[in-house]
């Protein structure tokens, strides 16, 4: 085929972005605009969570579902899936795995909310506060790194590696043992900053270095399909493997907030607010902390614990008719922080936090529009302090999750802000891999990924009339803030 011939083909090259959620698998097949060509899930065993706080996966459950969404994914393309040429993985952050010696899991895999090593977890803390302080970062109940030396104390001699969810799928994929990235390495313990493992803290603990997989930036490539792989997927013998992120910081990436000043914020159950930074802040409250951008540069970011929770109590069907008449109503008559469990974690750290009401409202549709109004307030504190750290927030916010969805709350977040809110279409995980898989392949690098692919959604503004009420209730939100003794005096 002469090159003319390549470049007029009707069938373009495509990658192909894989998420191992806790409920499923999801795969995303997109081209080098961003246009889905195809998709498909594999469901997963829902993990299995007790009182003492444990919470366990069979891990031999990834590669199937895995398999089946690609090789149906692919099944729909019109080349078969030759079209193809990338991959990448990314899962939830801290959740690994035992291996032995053949990469077989040892046990089921220890997921993300397993708390069974806070003991060992403290001790970590402890040993390397220097080094965690550096970071911005501390290892809390959940972290990965004090599960990891569970599994040496529990398997003992036949435990030869400890891996991440992508080096499991990337094993399968390739045929062989795949490097692991410094996002899903982080709270195994990885220095991003000193680009190395924290030995003196696994030196403590007894913790050999060799059972810790090689960490390299995201983006890179780990490896490629191999012909089992090829024959169970559909994916082409020689495609490229790269390494992802973990799920909240590739669906970050999938909104296209992948730049220095550019920021997100994540409406869902609870609001996360993620944003990149040239250079490594450190927050000395500990409400957020940062990964590392694949090109070097810093994502700070933080989860708080109010959010889309706070409407809970609201039946689905009746929020689109509450939401008109909190529109129509304009701003709230009283102020509310709507959190619904004890203590706040991002934009304050608080364990005696709890819900308040400054007020009391006139009827239903008063206390929705407060509700939403209180969360809009969070985002703001959120905001404001990261500017206050020295990071500059710069142009529209993005918006993803399931409550940007809402029209009348996305604006009362413009008109708080006082900022423009992009709305963004597909701030999916599995899209985000998919970007980090054309990074090196379909384009230069993550930022010409991100301005080729991400397509823009809507774009809302301010009410100008709104905003001397919204930012008198805001006031007055943070000054009961202080007054709890809940919010920094910085």
């Amino acid at each position: 085929m002469s090159s003319a011939s390549r470049r007029t083909t009707p069938h373009p090259p495509a990658v192909i972005g894989i998420d191992v959620a806790t409920a499923s698998v999801r795969a995303v097949c997109v081209d080098g605009r961003g246009r889905v060509l195809a998709e498909a899930r594999g469901e997963l065993p829902p993990p299995v969570r007790t009182a003492a706080g444990t919470s366990e996966q069979d891990a031999r459950s990834w590669w199937p579902a895995v398999r089946s969404a690609l090789r149906r994914t692919t099944g729909a393309l019109p080349r078969g899936g030759r079209e193809v040429i990338a991959v990448a993985v990314s899962a939830t952050s801290g959740t690994i795995v035992p291996t032995g010696a053949d990469g077989v899991p040892l046990g089921p895999a220890l997921m993300y909310d397993d708390r069974r090593a806070a003991d060992v977890n403290a001790e970590a803390q402890r040993v390397g506060s220097a080094r965690w302080d550096a970071l911005g970062l501390s290892m809390g109940p959940t972290a990965a790194l004090g599960r990891a030396v569970w599994c040496l104390r529990t398997y003992g001699s036949g435990l030869r590696h400890v891996l991440h969810t992508p080096e499991i799928v990337g094993r399968e994929l390739t045929g062989r043992p795949v490097a692991t990235d410094w996002s899903h390495a982080l709270k195994s313990g990885y220095d991003a900053r000193a680009a190395e493992w924290a030995h003196e803290v696994f030196a403590a603990l007894d913790f050999p270095l060799e059972l810790l997989p090689t960490v390299r930036a995201p983006a890179t490539e780990a490896g490629v399909v191999g012909p089992d792989a090829a024959e169970a997927t559909g994916l082409p013998e020689g495609c490229s493997v790269r390494l992802g992120m973990t799920d909240g910081c590739a669906g970050q990436i999938a909104t296209g907030a992948v730049e220095p000043g550019r920021f997100v914020g994540v409406l869902g159950t609870t609001y996360v607010l993620k944003g990149v930074s040239a250079d490594l802040v450190r927050d000395e409250t500990g409400a957020f902390y940062s990964h590392r951008h694949p090109d070097g540069w810093w994502l700070p970011g933080g989860a708080s614990n109010t959010g889309g929770e706070c409407l809970a109590d609201v039946a689905p069907a009746r929020l689109p008719a509450l939401d008109a008449a909190a529109a129509a109503r304009g701003p709230a008559s009283y102020v509310r922080y709507p959190l619904r469990r004890d203590g706040e974690r991002f934009p304050f750290v608080a364990g005696a936090a709890r819900g308040f009401e400054l007020g009391r409202p006139r009827d239903e549709v008063d206390a929705h529009r407060a509700a939403l109004e209180g969360v809009a307030f969070v985002e703001r504190l959120a905001l404001d302090r990261v500017e206050r750290l020295g990071v500059p927030v710069l142009g529209p916010l993005h918006a993803a999750g399931g409550g940007s969805r809402s029209t009348v709350w996305t604006t009362i977040r413009a008109t708080v802000l006082d900022r423009p809110v992009r709305v963004v279409e597909r701030a999916e995980t599995a899209f985000g891999a998919a970007l980090l898989a054309a990074t090196g392949t379909l384009h230069e690098d993550l930022a010409a990924s991100a301005a080729a692919m991400v397509r823009g959604g809507a774009l809302v503004e301010p009410v100008p009339e709104e905003r001397p009420a919204l930012d008198d209730a805001y006031g007055r939100f943070v000054v009961a803030l202080h007054e709890r003794g809940w919010l920094p005096d910085d």
